[in-house]
């Protein structure tokens, strides 16, 4: 790999800048999920464990370059000294002298939590001088927190260019399981993209047609295809105007041998609630007055069978409106699948996105995947072929 882990530094007696995503969900000044605080711990008592003081750099929610006293780190002091642990020291600021102040107060063995970095407006803007004053705190900077990597932010890609460098523990495996999936995969490769809108999606769909075997179109994005095919679909959603860039989708991918699969049936129904009244038809047969909620059991045959056939899987989207049954089930017997084959050493399986993590968990289907993604936003401009800011400033 073109970057250094925590295994290539020496930390012992060294100040680690260590950039996390603690940008947890809270209500009530609870946290509601401790997702992502709990994926940091490896990396943060790695660096302990190495001899290092880990300082942590953060952001949480949007305060747009302003203090907001609801959007402080110091909330999260509890949550992580459970999580670690560990005592954990709060800076109320991240440069500076207070922050200076509480990396020199903390004892070995403690962790020490600086205060929002996006309180700065130059954090969002990549400020030389607020990146050199962050790099004057450490020794050495450590990112763990691949989901701002497509931010080129100065606690992202700025301290990075300042100090010795290297990808926390989630990050190198973040990266370590994107390669396996688009960089350098084991062929046959399939792509499982779902989603509302061809228009949110269009790069990703431009990037995989060329990168992958089989392309698998599911959600509201499939209406907009079959539109493009001359398929009437009702009213489904679907983009019309962007009928003519599917085709143009469906052209590249018959030019470059990617085999995409529209479905071939599909659950109709004429309302969008819980236990609605649904059939199943062929896709070109949607009556006028109902909308396409899901991939029908001959479509997912069809996915099932192409995936039986290959060696890596990336999945983002569902195949349906999974959250209201009886929709689900196209996703999730397509995920179940998926599960199975990984489980079996059949298939590497690489899986992320919003939608996509909670549906694969409701499917229960996502302990088996080789790897989740949390990522998000990172996560798909990685699939549509982006350099990602923060991962280039890794790079020895």
């Amino acid at each position: 790999m073109g970057w250094n882990t925590l295994d290539d530094l020496d930390l012992a007696g060294k100040t680690v800048l260590c950039r996390v995503d603690i940008n947890v969900p809270m209500e009530a000044g609870r946290v509601t999920d401790m997702t992502r605080i709990d994926k940091i711990v490896p990396t943060v008592l790695d660096i302990l464990a190495k001899g290092g003081k880990p300082v942590l750099l953060a952001h949480f929610d949007r305060p747009k370059g302003k203090v907001v006293p609801e959007m402080s780190l110091r909330q999260l002091v509890g949550p992580l000294s459970q999580a670690l642990g560990r005592k954990v020291v709060f800076g109320p600021d991240s440069v500076g002298a207070p922050a200076a102040e509480a990396i020199s107060q903390a004892a070995a063995g403690d962790v020490v939590l600086l205060e929002n970095t996006r309180f700065h407006p130059g954090e969002e803007k990549n400020d030389a001088a607020l990146a050199a004053e962050m790099a004057k705190l450490g020794d050495v900077y450590v990112n763990d927190a691949f989901s701002a990597a497509h931010r080129a932010h100065a606690s992202t890609e700025g301290v990075a260019k300042l100090l010795p460098k290297a990808a926390g523990r989630l990050m190198a495996a973040e990266l370590k399981a994107l390669d396996a999936a688009l960089g350098n995969p084991k062929r046959p490769v399939m792509a499982v993209v779902g989603g509302a809108k061809v228009s949110t999606k269009l790069e990703l769909l431009s990037n995989l047609v060329t990168k992958v075997d089989n392309l698998v179109i599911g959600g509201g994005m499939a209406n907009t295809f079959l539109v493009a095919q001359g398929i009437e679909v009702g009213k489904s959603l679907a983009e019309r105007d962007m009928a003519a860039t599917a085709s143009a989708i469906l052209e590249k991918a018959k030019e470059v041998g990617c085999r995409i699969l529209l479905p071939v049936d599909v659950v109709v129904a004429r309302e969008f609630k819980a236990g609605a009244a649904s059939e199943i038809v062929v896709a070109s047969a949607c009556p006028a007055d109902a909308m396409i909620l899901d991939a029908g059991p001959e479509s997912v045959a069809r996915i099932r069978a192409v995936m039986g056939q290959c060696a890596t899987l990336i999945w983002n989207g569902p195949l349906g409106a999974f959250e209201i049954e009886p929709f689900d089930q196209g996703t999730n017997a397509a995920a179940e699948e998926a599960a199975r084959l990984t489980a079996a050493g059949q298939l590497v399986s690489v899986a992320g996105g919003g939608d996509t993590v909670a549906a694969l968990n409701k499917a229960g289907a996502a302990d088996q995947f080789t790897f989740i993604s949390t990522a998000g936003g990172a996560f798909l401009e990685w699939m549509e072929g982006k350099e990602l800011p923060g991962v280039a400033a890794l790079m020895r």
